[in-house]
């Protein structure tokens, strides 16, 4: 099957012409409006630095839809616990940022290129990549971040330097987006990690009649403030008779 070359305007080929492992198209930019025209079309961005910018629609999708987060033992009493400060998109480039230099097992470099994280901060400040961020005593430690499309949250990319505050930063990110009307969460590949979160993989024929079904019935406009000083406690206070009444161990 032959890889499409993107030309000057935001227009992709439809997914299902993608190659066996997702690969899509090649070229283009990452200009605001061709980035949610792929978000919006089931698509998204992912290469190497150095190379062309590849675009990917793989089958089938992980995503993770709010009313079946996993909760381990030891994340809810980490929840419930005063240990870390939840902010909401308050220091969104901070995030991204230390998602491409906080170091991975058995990854080396990043695809979270300087490139893209100037692309990802425009869309932060227009309204549409958000992120969720865990602190304490002041620090950034945990973190994730995404592009909101109707009602679909595409879910990028997520760091920890303690132990449990990325997975505090996502519980409250879910807990937060559930109150939107969110339907789910694009985690776009399968992830041992995000798996025992709860997330699940799908076809992507079935991840696409969400994906359409987000967009039609999605609001004009959410509004999202940014916010400080929620300890975890408070949102395990929020979540807890919900999580805990699906008697799911981690």
């Amino acid at each position: 099957m032959a890889l499409f070359r993107l030309g000057p305007d935001p227009i992709f080929p439809p997914p299902h012409l993608a190659e066996p492992e997702g690969l899509l198209a090649i070229g283009g930019d990452l200009s605001a409006d061709r980035l949610l025209a792929a978000y919006r079309h089931g698509v998204f961005p992912w290469y190497e630095t150095g190379g062309p910018i590849l675009w990917w629609s793989p089958d089938p999708r992980l995503v993770l839809f709010p009313s079946e987060l996993r909760v381990s033992r030891r994340l809810r009493r980490t929840l419930r616990s005063d240990r870390f400060e939840i902010r909401y998109d308050t220091s969104f480039a901070q995030v991204i940022r230390a998602c491409a230099e906080t170091p991975r097992e058995h990854e080396d470099g990043t695809w979270i290129t300087t490139e893209m994280q100037a692309a990802y901060i425009r869309l932060h400040k227009l309204g549409h990549a958000h992120c969720m961020e865990a602190w304490r005593d002041g620090a950034l430690v945990g973190g994730v971040y995404g592009v909101l499309v109707g009602r679909c949250f595409c879910g990028e990319s997520m760091f920890h330097t303690e132990t449990d505050a990325s997975k505090v930063a996502l519980v409250a990110l879910v807990e937060r987006l559930e109150a939107d009307g969110v339907g789910f969460i694009d985690c776009q590949v399968k992830s041992e990690h995000l798996l025992r979160l709860g997330a699940r993989e799908i076809p992507r024929d079935e991840f696409l009649m969400h994906l359409a079904g987000g967009l039609q019935d999605a609001p004009q406009a959410v509004t999202h403030t940014s916010g400080n000083g929620r300890r975890t406690g408070s949102i395990f206070s929020y979540t807890s008779s919900r999580l805990l009444s699906r008697k799911r161990n981690g």
